[in-house]
């Protein structure tokens, strides 16, 4: 990075106790220059000395680092593994266990539509001779505006656009141009602020003890530098269960296959770590 980049990340570091160096350099850059652009300074170097002299502009830039994009049932392949393949397995390992609770989290879960899609999935296999079952889902998200409205479950139409039509007439209720989500999926979902950069919190306090089924972290980690992708690998990888599994997006797949995990099915980015599969 130039000389005003660093400038701009220690003036942030320093003004807001936000580390922005742990974002990948090229993401970091990328978004600089969009702000450069859309606040027409002459130099990054004019851009510096805005951002000191605003605290809105400073503000602006900060909230334009959190990605919080995500869609029901994103990526088809991962989710049509899980459902035909991954989550039936686990449902039946639970039906011969003692432990017949399904945990799963969904980290960096946005708005809540990840969180939702699993919650169908599973809803669905539980109803279909699985009734001795049950599941939990956390739900946790840096950012408290995106845990809000994860907790509303309220979307557009566009936001739905991978559900089929009975899974929309079933999940959800139509009000006013909004597609709002039935209590009855809302029943096992717990919503959480957490930070996964968080020295302390090895998972969210609200599931306890971690020991997931199932974690899910799409479409994260290639926004930060390989040191922090380790951190967040690992943390997640402390909180699975023996024989559980890692979902991350189909773009980070290298990644995580440099740290100990194996993919479980081609192209599907569902991996478990080595000695499991």
């Amino acid at each position: 990075m130039e000389e005003s980049n660093r400038q701009i990340t220690e003036f942030l570091k320093q003004s807001y106790g936000i580390n922005v160096s742990k974002f990948d350099d090229s993401f970091l850059i990328r978004s600089l220059q969009k702000s450069q652009i859309e606040t027409l300074p002459s130099s990054e170097k004019v851009y510096s000395s805005s951002l000191e002299k605003n605290e809105i502009e400073g503000k602006a830039f900060l909230e334009s680092l959190n990605i919080s994009y995500t869609e029901f049932f994103r990526n088809s392949l991962t989710f049509a593994v899980l459902e035909r393949i991954i989550l039936p397995s686990i449902c039946l390992k639970k039906g011969k266990s003692k432990q017949k609770e399904i945990r799963v989290w969904s980290a960096a879960c946005a708005a809540g539509p990840e969180a939702y899609s699993l919650a169908i999935l599973l809803e669905e296999l539980i109803n279909d001779g699985n009734d001795k079952l049950n599941y939990r889902i956390f739900g946790t998200d840096q950012k408290n505006s995106q845990v809000k409205e994860a907790q509303k479950g309220q979307y557009v139409a566009a936001n739905l656009n991978n559900l089929n039509l009975r899974r929309v007439n079933q999940w959800f209720t139509n009000k006013d141009d909004k597609y709002i989500v039935n209590q009855e999926l809302k029943r096992n979902i717990d919503f959480s602020v957490f930070d996964l950069f968080d020295e302390q919190l090895g998972c969210p306090p609200a599931s306890i003890f971690g020991d997931f089924d199932l974690v899910v972290c799409a479409n994260l980690l290639f926004y930060y530098k390989p040191e922090y992708q380790k951190m967040i690998l690992e943390k997640m990888g402390n909180c699975i269960a023996k024989g559980g599994y890692l979902i991350t997006g189909e773009t980070e797949r290298d990644i995580v296959l440099k740290h100990n995990y194996c993919e479980v099915y081609p192209q599907s980015a569902i991996f478990q770590k080595m000695g499991y599969w």
